[in-house]
């Protein structure tokens, strides 16, 4: 009886241990949030910024330069940077797989035709582009329209010296100890309403999960937009929950995802 009472202890001690880490995992919070908006649109940086810096709140922006705009762009995303925004890697051209339904914006950017060192070097062009533009060495990267192959060849394997990590498109939220740091899943919002974001977020916190939104247009510019006011909606949500979300770029999630995971990897070969 002694022994069964001492196992029933150490068993209750140790949920009670897992419950505690599980509460605070996240940097002292319950979850972690991710708000990141591709392409670098003007949007970015005449709606987005300016929503977050209202309420104290940073994100990150995955860079391409599909459509020529980067060049007018460059003294905001100096400033972007100095105020602690992550510039991201989405590649210079944003290359994609074409050939078939849904497709058809993909023109001359076809993964059909690139060579994995053809992505890769241009994915290494853009880091380049963007150490010119922020200083930093450390970056995370996004694939083009989640597009992970080319020719059943995942061309991350290349680039994993290049990248922390990189952001897929499966939505998902996963505790930390499942996140792929080189498959990371989000939510790539459209049309969604406040109330549906701020749900979203409701359940990171339920599951201790983490949560990492994907937007394209905010209020306007791109076919996948959400309006200005769900947007604002759920920056203010998280400002007003900030002791149970931790929100900041991937940059700084992905690094403590991996510290968090060495650290569990380390523990279990002892």
């Amino acid at each position: 009886m002694k022994k069964i009472a001492f196992l029933l202890s150490v068993f209750l001690f140790a949920s009670m241990l897992v419950r505690s880490q599980t509460a605070t995992t996240w940097n002292g919070k319950s979850c972690a949030v991710v708000l990141t908006y591709d392409d670098g649109l003007n949007v970015d940086l005449t709606n987005v910024i300016p929503a977050l810096d209202s309420v104290g709140l940073k994100g990150t922006f995955y860079i391409s330069d599909y459509f020529n705009g980067l060049n007018a762009q460059i003294p905001g995303w100096h400033k972007a940077a100095a105020k602690g925004y992550e510039l991201a890697n989405h590649t210079v051209w944003h290359a994609c797989e074409g050939g078939r339904t849904g497709r058809e914006f993909v023109k001359e950017y076809d993964l059909r035709f690139y060579t994995v060192k053809r992505m890769a070097d241009e994915a290494r062009a853009m880091n380049n582009i963007l150490k010119a533009l922020d200083g930093k060495n450390e970056r995370t990267f996004a694939y083009p329209c989640g597009d992970e192959t080319i020719h059943d060849t995942a061309y991350m394997d290349y680039l994993k010296n290049e990248f922390i990590a990189a952001r897929g498109v499966r939505p998902e939220m996963l505790t930390i100890d499942k996140v792929n740091l080189y498959n990371i899943g989000c939510y790539m919002i459209n049309g969604q309403s406040g109330e549906q974001l701020i749900e979203l977020a409701k359940e990171a916190i339920q599951k201790h999960a983490l949560l990492v939104f994907l937007f394209h247009g905010v209020g306007g510019e791109h076919a996948l937009n959400v309006s200005l006011t769900a947007h604002h909606q759920l920056l203010q949500f998280l400002k007003n929950n900030l002791k149970n979300i931790w929100v900041a770029p991937m940059l700084d999630v992905a690094k403590y995802i991996k510290s968090h995971q060495t650290q569990k990897s380390s523990h279990e070969k002892i």
